[in-house]
């Protein structure tokens, strides 16, 4: 296409060396037999204490769910009417929370923890890999950027979150639309930009950028001062490892990498342009939403030290242009806050309906109906559990680290003991059925390392930076 960057025709420096072939390593051999030196101890990738915590309760959840597995092949469900009801709501929650769980616990297994060139999930999977390397402050980034007609995205809110909905579904224009976040240093994108294309969220144009820490370099000794990630989104669909709705990227990264250089350059010709050859080799792969991507290994590097510095250019408002309007009263202003992990979110929901029908158990034993439990120490313990699982979601959606690990410890005392009430019981109670499923997803749900995260925002994610 018209906008590619002829990086064929950029020769490396010349070297007295043949550099292509590495160092030459002029060292005497051996004059002496080798021996060789066990190292002193087994060396494991390091568990935080909290990390430790959150991987016993989700150990623990994930028998509790074969455990109710196995009673629901036993014994079966009363209803057919019952049976597929329970089986769609459990199908759905398993799909937003308990895969989403089991690919952040893997992923804590199989990922390495050293720089790779790939960005990853809030879940610890693999993500976009990375395409594009700048040099430069990041006034100038944000200066060329909006040159060249980008837009700043929004941060994730409520407002924003139902914000890019609209825009997908009803086709309306948003050209600040969220992305979802990447993880790279052990951090969250520092700012990210985009392109609207035919007027709405559906199909954009987008690139994520990290600054690079302090003293850090890239494999070779190179220096830069940002990485970044440039992917096109051509359609909304579902993910290939979770199955939510989410954007799917195109193929071909290495052609929105040149989209992004062409047009920066071309808004700003004093823009130079570097590029590291054979960075990594050409690949296949998949991102973390099970797209299929290829690149040609090539990384690019924007220049813009030679840029006249103009710091009252961004001294105020942030660059992007928010189709959004400003928050103006206190309902809006809560909207606009910092989206909380959707984990946290959904045991929310799930804890407030756990609470509705273990109240309502309550509420029939006390007029005379059967209920799970006839006794008053029950009955009084059945309230208490469901008001405190409330209570501490509160605290734990308000950043208190102690109410999180409080929640799970309820409810995974609050699932054993209506499993052990499930399993000796005859027949299957759907009320019960219901109450146990949603204690073993609330455990799944805030034993993540996103709720975790969010307790503990300065622990960004419980990884190195690359040093």
């Amino acid at each position: 296409m018209g906008s590619e960057i002829p990086i064929a025709s950029i020769e490396p420096v010349a070297s007295s060396e043949d550099w292509r072939r590495g160092r030459v390593v002029d060292s005497p051999p051996p004059t002496s037999p080798p021996t060789y030196e066990r190292s002193p101890g087994k060396v494991t990738r390091a568990w935080t204490i909290q990390e430790a915590i959150d991987g016993t309760f989700f150990v623990v959840g994930a028998l509790l769910v074969l455990w109710l597995g196995a009673e629901l092949v036993t014994k079966g469900l009363s209803s057919p009417v019952y049976a597929v009801g329970y089986l769609i709501v459990f199908w759905t929650l398993l799909s937003y929370i308990a895969l989403p769980r089991l690919d952040e616990f893997l992923a804590k297994i199989y990922v390495p923890d050293y720089f790779i060139g790939r960005t990853i999930t809030s879940l610890g999977i693999l993500g976009d890999p990375l395409n594009l390397a700048v040099d430069g402050d990041e006034a100038s980034l944000r200066r060329v950027m909006e040159a060249a007609g980008w837009t700043r995205a929004d941060p994730v809110t409520l407002r924003s979150s139902w914000g890019i909905i609209r825009s997908a579904v009803f086709r309306s224009s948003y050209p600040a639309a969220p992305v979802s976040p990447l993880m790279l240093f052990g951090r969250q994108e520092d700012i990210a930009f985009e392109r609207e294309v035919d007027g709405n969220a559906s199909q954009r144009h987008h690139i994520r950028f990290w600054q690079v820490p302090e003293g850090w370099v890239l494999p070779g000794g190179y220096a830069v001062g940002w990485l970044a990630s440039a992917t096109y989104d051509r359609k909304v669909g579902l993910s290939l490892f979770t199955l939510q709705v989410t954007h799917k990227v195109d193929a071909d990264i290495d052609a929105e990498r040149d989209y992004v250089v062409a047009t920066a350059r071309y808004a700003t010709p004093s823009v130079t342009l570097r590029v590291i050859e054979n960075f990594s080799t050409a690949f296949h792969t998949r991102n973390g939403g099970g797209d299929l991507v290829h690149g040609d290994g090539n990384l690019v590097i924007l220049d813009l030290t030679a840029l006249a510095p103009n710091p009252a250019a961004h001294s105020a408002q942030p660059v992007g242009t928010s189709r959004l309007p400003a928050p103006r009263t206190l309902g809006h202003k809560a909207l606009s806050r910092k989206l909380a992990p959707p984990a946290l979110l959904a045991s929310g929901v799930m804890s407030i309906a756990k609470a509705a029908l273990s109240l309502g158990d309550v509420l029939t034993a006390a007029l005379g109906s059967s209920a799970r439990h006839d006794t008053t120490g029950g009955l009084i313990l059945i309230s208490v559990a469901a008001v405190a699982t409330i209570l501490l979601w509160a605290l734990t959606l308000r950043r208190h680290p102690w109410a999180r690990t409080v929640l799970m410890a309820v409810c995974t005392i609050d699932a054993i003991s209506e499993m052990v009430t499930l399993s000796r019981a005859s027949s299957t109670s759907q009320l019960l059925l219901g109450t146990t499923s949603l204690s073993v997803l609330i455990l799944i749900a805030v034993s993540s390392a996103q709720a975790r995260r969010w307790t503990t925002p300065q622990d960004t994610h419980n990884r190195p930076a690359y040093r």
